[in-house]
Formats: structure tokens, C-alpha cells, sequence
């Protein structure tokens, strides 16, 4: 029977009515449980549904609709449905599969996930063996994870500050990144004392730094391993606190230029501490940036040179979130007079795409859970997702052009534009020539929006219809907008 077509977005929302109805059980310990919804979509178009503890009290809402009602039933071919990320080989205790594994076994091929689970020492890894495993990995819609996760706020909280550690006969490990294992010939004299200081401080701990209370906090969040009765930093760790992490890790740090109007450049490596160098680069800017500024562009002297919550918050995104298994590349930065690009190795993470990267709302989920839930708590990065959302505010409160991806093999490249005029200025100087006054100013316009219609360019620049029509044609066959939809319904965006 040939698979009925069913709406992902309803699916997702009918996960989460369900989820709604997830029954807690007792714990000894006091810990909350999450509320989690699953929705299986048969080949046939039949639905089930299943929370966590419907049949039996402790159950996972996929163990229920996997295990309890359709253990007897193909289900190749399948769909599902899970509000939250499924747990991981080696997340329960021994002998018990994860659920992951067991949407392998069933051979489902094709998951959408809410959110993914929030301790640092399991984020992500439940998601990345469906990958491994050749299942078709999709977030469910940003609005609808931000639903799941102030449902489940107070499990989320716990889960972040708690590790589980898995003892003897465990599946075969889920490895996110080379850098949960340690580095060679480093050792915790290799650490900044003031980080550690710093981040002790942040976590409210008892005790010195260097005792036991702390050491184990950074075992349990994998900053450091256990290695023949002696403590040793991951390569996490090394990032995050070493004093000097290029010495055993090229890849580490920032390599920020800044280039001025008159053709010279000035060039600074940031070597230290991952959590120091989003201040530390923002210190050295501030001296500099004014000078990048063309004087006769310059509108206030109370205008701030750059936005640096924007920079901040990119910055911030390009370390955490890059692929640190691309050894031959590190994250930079360049500023000019009219943007700030920032490149970061790796593409977006599977199964985020670069199209929702470009449109602002790719789901939340984290290529490096122990680097973001670090600066969390240095209060550098955004709760579970990119900061796109704030970045888009910031930049429409700020009158300027929206920030611009793209893929620029081995980086993906983002473009911060400092002036609303910026973008135009940007465009190839022969392009910029054959545009007229009010052409560049449709420009300036498009920069702002994700996309237009006819009626609305024309509104906004005062022009009739036909004039807008010949802009916008004129503006396709430049390359430097696209078209989507038929005639009457088409819009206009920015090729980005």
C-alpha cells in the first residue's frame, strides 16, 4: 500500500499534545522526569501514539509505542514523531537498548525530534547514532521546541548540571567529536588557573580549585577523564581552559584582521582560554574600530562603531558550534569599513541546512553540547539554539541589512553588514554602476526583508507598479535577486 501524505508540522503538534499527558514516577532521588510524546505514522497512514509511562510507569513514550504496541508489526517504512531527542546507546543501564537503538532494530528511517536531551555528557549523541545508522534525522519547528522545552524547564534544568555514568558492559560508544578523548602530552599544568577560578566561581561550588568537588564536576561533564588513577583534559577541556591550546591543537582560537580604509591591515592571533577570548577580542576592537569608520560616513559620534552584541553573539556561534575535526582550519574574523565576516570550518550540523541558517529559524541543537553548555554558564551563549533569533532582532532593531550565510568550502562564512548602506556597497562595483539611485535603494530595501511581492516594493519606494515590475526584472537578470511562485503570487528575496 503506497504511504498516505501526512502534514510533519501536525504530526509535531499532535507529539506534544500527547506529551502533555506523560505520568511521573516516584524517584528516591527527587529528580523530575520529562514529559515526552511520540506519534508513529504507519506506512499505511495509521497513527499511534504513546507518552512516557502510559503502560507502565517508568516507560519511554518510544519503548511504549515501539515495544508495548507494535512489537509484532513491520514497520518499515514508518515514521516518527518524538518530542524529545531519544536516549543513546549506553544512557541505560546495561542490558537495556536505548531508544535510539531500538528505532534502528525497527528500521525506521526517517525521525523528527523536538529537542535534544540536555546533560552535556548525552546531547546529541541519541541523534547521532539514528545518523550513523542511516536514518533520516528532522528538529521539529522552532516555535513548537520552545513549547517543549517550558514544559519540561525544570527536567532540563537538573539534566544540565548532571552526568550519568555508565559502568561495565557498555554498547558501543557514541563519539560526537575526537575531542572528548584526551590530548597528547597535555596534562592539567596546561590549564589557566583564572578559567577554572572563573567557571568554579560561575557553578557556585564548594571547595578549592584543584579539590575534589570541582574535579568531579569536571569529570562528570567530560572537561576532564580519568586516565591510569590520574585526571587529564579532554581535548574539550584543553579548549576550553588551556592556556595555550594551539601548542598541542593548530585548529584552537581566533585569527581576527581588521582592515583600514587607507589599505593596511593589522592582524592579532587569540591563543588563550576559549571562554576568554569572546571579551578579549572585544576589548582590542573597540581601540581599533574607530579608525576603520570613514569619517565623512560617520552620522554621531555617539553611534556605536560596531554592533558588538551582534559580533559577540557570531563570534560565539563560530567557536562553539565549528567542526574542530577540521584540523587544517580555525575560525577568523575580518572587519572592514561596511561588514564584519566570521568563518567557521564545518557546515551546518545534520540535519540543521544552510537554507534555515539563511532564513533565521534552524532548530535548536548544538554541534559541541560541552562547549555551549560552558559558555552558558559564562553567560556567552544563547540557551539551546544558535542566537538567530536575537541576531535578527538586533539587526532589525538596528536599521541594518540582515546577516548573510554562505558556504565557503571548508568554512561557513557569515557576513555582519555595520551600516544599512553596506550591503549595496558591497556588490561588485561594475553591478553597483548600472543600478540608478531608486534601484539601490530597492536593494537597501530586500536586505531588510526575507522576501517582497510586487505591490509591497513598490509601496515602500513610491513607485507604480510597472516601475517596480522593471526593478525587480532588472534586479533578476543582475543575479542579484530570486524569484520564487507563479506570476501573480511571486516573490521577491535577496540572493543570499
Amino acid at each position: 500500500m503506497a504511504k498516505k501524505k501526512t502534514d510533519p508540522r501536525a504530526m509535531m503538534e499532535l507529539a506534544i499534545e500527547v506529551m502533555r499527558r506523560s505520568v511521573a514516577e516516584f524517584r528516591n532521588d527527587g529528580k523530575p522526569n520529562p514529559k515526552v510524546g511520540a506519534v508513529l505514522i504507519h506506512k499505511d497512514g495509521r497513527i499511534d501514539t504513546a507518552y512516557r509511562g502510559e503502560l507502565r510507569e517508568g516507560d519511554h513514550a518510544e519503548f511504549g509505542l515501539l515495544e508495548r504496541k507494535n512489537r509484532h508489526v513491520a514497520l518499515d517504512g514508518a515514521v516518527l514523531f518524538a518530542t524529545l531527542e531519544p536516549c543513546a546507546p549506553g544512557s541505560r543501564n546495561h542490558p537495556k537498548l536505548g531508544c535510539a537503538e531500538r528505532i534502528v532494530l525497527a528500521r525506521i528511517k526517517e525521525v523528527y525530534i523536538g529537542i535534544s536531551d540536555s546533560d552535556p555528557t548525552v546531547d546529541r549523541k541519541g541523534i547521532q547514532y539514528l545518523l550513523d545508522n542511516h536514518v533520516a534525522v528532522r528538529m521539529f519547528d522552532r516555535d513548537l521546541q520552545e513549547v517543549i522545552r517550558a514544559e519540561n524547564k525544570e527536567f532540563i534544568e537538573q539534566a544540565e548540571v548532571r552526568a550519568a555514568a555508565v559502568k561495565g558492559g557498555k554498547p558501543k560508544e557514541v563519539v560526537l567529536s575526537s575531542l572528548e578523548k584526551q590530548v597528547a602530552s597535555v596534562d592539567q599544568r596546561d590549564l589557566s588557573t583564572n578559567a577554572l577560578n572563573e567557571y568554579k566561581a560561575l557553578l557556585k561550588l564548594r571547595g578549592k580549585q584543584g579539590g575534589d568537588v570541582f574535579n568531579r564536576t569536571l569529570v562528570q561533564q567530560g572537561v576532564l577523564l580519568e586516565r591510569s588513577g590520574a585526571l587529564v583534559p579532554s581535548g574539550f577541556g584543553t579548549l576550553l581552559f588551556g592556556k595555550n591550546p594551539r601548542v598541542a591543537m593548530p585548529q584552537a582560537g581566533l585569527l581576527a584582521t581588521v582592515r583600514y580604509p587607507n589599505g593596511e591591515e593589522e592582524a592579532k592571533d587569540f591563543d588563550g582560554p576559549l571562554v576568554d577570548i569572546p571579551g578579549e577580542l572585544e576589548e582590542w576592537l573597540r581601540s581599533r574600530l574607530p579608525q576603520v569608520l570613514r569619517r565623512d560616513r560617520m552620522k554621531s559620534s555617539e553611534q556605536e562603531a560596531i554592533p558588538f552584541m551582534l559580533v559577540r553573539e557570531a563570534v560565539v556561534n563560530a567557536l562553539v558550534h565549528r567542526d574542530y575535526d577540521i584540523k587544517g582550519a580555525k575560525c577568523q574574523l575580518f572587519v572592514d569599513a561596511d561588514t564584519i565576516v566570521i568563518r567557521s570550518p564545518g557546515k551546518p550540523i545534520e540535519p540543521i541546512t544552510l537554507e534555515q541558517m539563511q532564513s533565521f529559524d534552524a532548530p535548536m541543537l548544538s554541534r559541541n553540547p560541552l562547549l555551549h553548555y560552558v559558555f552558558r554558564r559564562f553567560a556567552l551563549a544563547e540557551e539551546r539554539g544558535l542566537g538567530l533569533d536575537s541576531m535578527k532582532r538586533r539587526t532589525e532593531d538596528l536599521g541594518l541589512p540582515l546577516p548573510r550565510y554562505v558556504w565557503k568550502a571548508p568554512y561557513l562564512e557569515l557576513t555582519l553588514y555595520r551600516k544599512a548602506d553596506s550591503a549595496v556597497n558591497k556588490l561588485p562595483k561594475k553591478t553597483l554602476e548600472s543600478l540608478s539611485a531608486s534601484e539601490r535603494a530597492g536593494v537597501a530595501y530586500l536586505t531588510n526583508r526575507k522576501d517582497t511581492t510586487v505591490a509591497a516594493y513598490a509601496e515602500h519606494l513610491h513607485l507604480e507598479r510597472r516601475q517596480a515590475v522593471r526593478h525587480l526584472t532588472h534586479l533578476l537578470n543582475l543575479g542579484i535577486v530570486v524569484a520564487k511562485g507563479q506570476t501573480k503570487d511571486r516573490r521577491y528575496s535577496l540572493k543570499r
